[in-house]
């Protein structure tokens, strides 16, 4: 096995996305390697007649909330960690910031809802896309 320096966790606030980095905490700490937990908020195309991406202040709560539980979660692990956030196309920031030359991250550990093959089909599915979008191993949780 080669050496796991860094980790990308993508978090949304679902308990799958938690059981995700806690797992992700469970490697890390085998292989003394950082973690980066990146957040990215859908924001739908820009129009001319609608103002794009805006969130609500719900919204914006709830992500600092997940977010906070985190960073406390890591906190306590001891491991050294960063935040990352993005707008846009959820599936293709993951995989933009994993192949990032400069990042150098080693594998990705992403929470999956499991909502089966047929709600899948109609809905998709980000921890599928970024399983066969990326290079680097993936490791899916549910």
């Amino acid at each position: 096995m080669s050496k796991i320096s860094k980790i990308l966790v993508p978090i949304d606030g679902s308990s799958n996305s938690f059981r995700g980095l806690n797992m992700a905490i469970t490697i890390a700490k085998e292989m003394n390697a950082s973690i980066t937990i990146m957040h990215s908020m859908y924001e739908p195309p820009r129009s001319e007649f609608k103002r794009a991406g805006s969130m609500s202040v719900e919204q914006k709560n709830e992500m600092q909330k997940f977010i906070q539980k985190a960073q406390e979660t890591l906190e306590k692990s001891g491991l050294k960690y960063t935040t990352k956030m993005a707008y846009g196309n959820i599936g293709y920031n993951i995989i933009r910031l994993a192949h990032t030359k400069s990042k150098k991250f080693d594998m990705i550990v992403i929470g999956s809802r499991g909502r089966g093959a047929v709600k899948g089909m109609f809905f998709g599915s980000i921890s599928n896309y970024v399983m066969h979008s990326s290079k680097l191993p993936v490791l899916v949780v549910k």
